[in-house]
């Protein structure tokens, strides 16, 4: 199957599944992803080499001029995002400037549609940082990844390019105090002759026993939906399957989405 790149700092406004009308933010490289993580199902493809990923990042100053510009003309337009997002191609926290780049976009936020919420989607692997955490707290959707509470089904699941445990996952995730949306795609399938399958009653078990421990303000939990990198041979979770899953979810009394 194909993938696609986001060829612009500022894409859209999309419709979200989960977040709405959605106005999107790359702060990555328009041909290249640039991610530690290689997410099996990531519609971008693969990160092929991070440390020879030489396409030239936007700076600060760039991306502060790119949203005020869409921002200006959005209001002029009479049209309302639900949602700044920050997303793109691969993870948004791995850029140097990330923690002033909230700042400006907090700051245009104000300045056009106040009602508007600003979310970043992550893989999790950097929230240990202190600057990326503080940041992440700033913004009213910091959407953060947990496919598994294993660290064999994370090793194949999003093939990580860093050395990192589920457990030291959980354990900043819940250093959130609850101020985190987690964020677990379910799917099924085969990947280099490897069974995928993180509905088990062993996987979601744990994950659940996870979820209990970090108490999330929410939980959104979905499925594949678009093209996934060539190699892997992956199916959907039905919507039905993923609403059970949501029901033990919100028995612990934690809100949560489905997206099918």
């Amino acid at each position: 199957m194909s993938t696609f790149l986001f060829d612009e700092i500022i894409f859209g406004p999309v419709k979200s599944r989960r977040l709405g009308v959605s106005l999107g933010i790359n702060l990555l490289p328009t041909r290249k992803k640039i991610c530690n993580f290689n997410c099996i199902y990531c519609e971008c493809g693969w990160t092929q080499n991070i440390n020879k990923a030489l396409s030239r990042l936007p700076d600060r100053k760039e991306v502060f001029n790119a949203l005020d510009l869409k921002l200006s003309e959005l209001k002029k337009e009479g049209q309302d995002p639900d949602v700044i997002t920050y997303a793109g191609n691969g993870e948004p926290t791995l850029h140097p400037e990330f923690p002033g780049i909230i700042d400006d976009s907090i700051f245009l936020r104000d300045k056009y549609f106040q009602k508007t919420k600003i979310a970043v989607l992550s893989n999790s692997t950097t929230i240990s940082d202190p600057l990326i955490k503080e940041a992440l707290l700033k913004v009213d959707m910091n959407i953060l990844k947990l496919d598994s509470a294993f660290d064999s089904t994370i090793k194949k699941h999003n093939q990580p390019r860093l050395k990192i445990k589920a457990e030291d996952i959980i354990d900043n995730l819940i250093s959130f105090n609850g101020k985190v949306i987690v964020q677990t795609m379910f799917l099924r399938g085969t990947y280099n002759g490897k069974k995928i399958d993180n509905t088990t009653p062993e996987e979601i078990n744990a994950w659940l026993n996870a979820i209990g421990r970090i108490k999330p303000s929410e939980v959104m939990i979905y499925t594949i939906s678009r093209d996934i990198p060539q190699g892997a041979s992956l199916r959907k979770v039905s919507v039905p399957e993923l609403n059970e899953i949501a029901e033990k979810v919100e028995s612990m009394g934690i809100r949560t989405q489905v997206s099918g």
